[in-house]
């Protein structure tokens, strides 16, 4: 089986080159099951109810949020959505669900998506104690373990990995959209990468227009953020997994431009 996580998509540009790369993507590797974080999809903050039906109708299986949840009301609508997860470490009594089990090819896989506190800004419980608390529930129920860890630190990142190794067949980061070139298959089988990067514009500041960027960084003044135009890329990583132990054999990562 071979499972894609596609890195945070940014703005209408971001969601354009997914759609635009993805079909020959999928042909072409041999995609079973595809997981996108959306959570910047709309604009830069949040998913509008129109990206999440395009979404929908590239036949994605399941779709991640992280810090930015919930900044288009849109998502109420549609937060219950089967395909829709959202970080499993916000307070309990947030709406939606932090995990979701899918069947692909005779075999359940479960997909958690956790957020990070680490100069993340978001209130949020612990997702080392989240994580444990889920894996334990559902190991016997499900045949592969899949998390998006959206967080900012590489440390938290990287502890969350070592923690787990063993317990999940792959963690992947996401959030700070540059591609990392850490990929490797830890001592217990747990396949990990730091950040699968960013599908959105290339010439940029993680996706932002960097006149806008620059200004922030040169004044420490309030500056609109917008997107960047022009030319995109399409960050993602491709988990191959062995049919017989659920193991990753293979880490494979993708850099469309």
């Amino acid at each position: 089986m071979k499972i894609l996580a596609v890195g945070d998509l940014v703005g209408i540009v971001g969601l354009k080159k997914f759609e635009k790369e993805y079909k020959n993507l999928k042909e072409k590797e041999n995609i079973d099951f595809c997981i996108v974080n959306a959570e910047n999809v709309a604009e830069g903050m949040g998913i509008t109810e129109k990206a999440f039906q395009s979404l929908l109708n590239q036949k994605v299986d399941c779709i991640t949020m992280g810090n930015h949840t919930w900044a288009k009301k849109d998502i109420f609508s549609f937060i219950d959505h089967p395909k829709l997860i959202r970080p499993a470490n916000y307070s309990a009594n947030n709406p939606g669900k932090g995990y979701q089990i899918f069947e692909c090819k005779d075999k359940k896989i479960a997909v958690i998506n956790l957020i990070g506190r680490v100069t993340m800004n978001v209130l949020s419980e612990n997702p080392f104690t989240v994580a444990d608390k889920i894996v334990e529930e559902i190991k016997d129920n499900v045949d592969i373990i899949i998390i998006d860890f959206h967080a900012e630190a590489t440390a938290e990142k990287i502890a969350l990995a070592y923690h787990l190794d063993g317990k999940v067949t792959a963690i992947f980061g996401t959030h700070t959209h540059v591609q990392t070139a850490d990929e490797t298959i830890l001592k217990g089988g747990t396949a990990y990468i730091t950040d699968i990067g960013m599908t959105g514009p290339i010439e940029s500041v993680i996706g932002m227009d960097k006149e806008a960027s620059i200004k922030r960084f040169l004044t420490s003044l309030p500056e609109r953020y917008k997107i960047a135009d022009g030319e995109a890329k399409m960050s993602a990583c491709i988990f191959e997994i062995n049919d017989e132990d659920c193991r990753v054999k293979s880490i494979k990562r993708i850099n469309i431009k």
